[in-house]
C-alpha cells in the first residue's frame, strides 16, 4: 500500500479529523506564500524594510502610512477563491466525521469553501476594527476607505484583526485549536514548512492514529510523521479522490 492509499484509508476511517494548514494550500488560489523562492520574504520590493519588519506591531504604530501601503499591496487578495484543496477538506465534513481546520492563513478561504469549524491562529483580513470605539469593519469596508483607514464613526485608527509580529496569539483561538488537535484521530498538515512558532509546536498535542504531512518541500517533522508527501497539494487531493475519498 503506497502513502496516498494509506492516507485515503485513514481519512475514510477518521471520525475526528484535524486539518492544519499553512500558506501553501492557498498558493493555487493566487496567494503567494512566505518562504519559497517566490514568496513574500524572498521577493524584492520598493520598501526599504524587510517584510517581517513591516508586518510587525511596532511598525504599524510608528510607520502607519507605510504599513497600510504595504499591507494593501501584498497582503490583500480580495478576488482570491477557494481552490480544489480547500473544497476537498470542506467536503470531508459529514454527520459521521467531525472536521476541524486549524490554519495559519488569514485569507478566509477555508470558510469560503464551506468549512464550518475553523481556528484562525493568525486572525483574518476579513475582520478589521477601530482601536478607539471598537466598531467592526469587513474587508470590503476597508477597501472603500482611504489609504490610511479611519473609523467613519469616531475617526479612530483602524487595525486589521491579524496577528502581527510582536503580538500574542488569541488565547481563545489557541485553546480551541489545541483541543481540536488533542481530540483528532487523524491529523493532516498541509502547505506549511512548520517553522513558524508557536503554531508549529502544536503538533506535539496530537496523539491520534495517523499524522500526515503534505508539503512541496521537506520539513523537520517528516521523519516523525506516519505519512510524508513532498508533493503539490492539488495533485495529492486529486489522487485521494481517485481512491474514493
Amino acid at each position: 500500500m503506497d502513502q496516498i492509499e494509506r492516507l485515503a484509508q485513514a481519512l475514510k476511517e477518521s471520525r475526528h479529523l484535524c486539518v492544519f494548514t499553512g500558506a501553501g494550500i492557498s498558493v493555487p488560489s493566487g496567494i503567494p506564500d512566505f518562504r519559497s523562492s517566490n514568496g513574500l520574504y524572498n521577493t524584492k520590493s520598493k520598501y526599504p524594510y524587510p517584510a517581517e519588519t513591516m508586518i510587525s506591531h511596532s511598525f504599524y504604530e510608528r510607520h502607519n502610512e507605510m504599513f497600510w501601503d504595504f499591507y494593501r499591496s501584498v497582503m490583500l487578495f480580495p478576488q482570491a477563491k477557494p481552490n480544489e484543496a480547500h473544497r476537498f477538506f470542506a467536503s470531508l465534513e459529514t454527520p459521521e466525521r467531525q472536521v476541524a481546520v486549524v490554519t495559519q492563513n488569514i485569507d478566509g478561504l477555508h470558510q469560503a469553501a464551506g468549512s464550518t469549524n475553523v481556528f484562525e491562529l493568525h486572525g483574518s483580513v476579513h475582520r478589521n476594527f477601530c482601536q478607539s470605539c471598537g466598531r467592526q469593519y469587513t474587508l470590503e469596508d476597508l477597501l472603500g476607505m482611504g489609504a490610511v483607514p479611519r473609523c467613519p464613526k469616531c475617526g479612530g485608527a483602524i487595525k486589521p484583526d491579524v496577528v502581527l509580529y510582536e503580538e500574542p496569539l488569541n488565547e481563545e483561538v489557541v485553546y480551541g485549536a489545541v483541543g481540536a488537535i488533542r481530540r483528532s484521530d487523524v491529523m493532516v498538515v498541509v502547505g506549511t514548512s512548520l517553522v513558524v512558532y508557536p503554531a508549529a509546536s502544536y503538533l506535539r498535542y496530537f496523539s491520534g492514529d495517523c499524522l500526515a504531512l503534505i508539503n512541496k518541500s521537506e520539513t523537520a517533522y517528516d521523519s516523525s510523521a506516519d505519512i510524508a508527501l513532498n508533493d503539490d497539494v492539488i495533485r495529492v487531493v486529486q489522487q485521494l479522490k481517485e481512491y474514493g475519498v
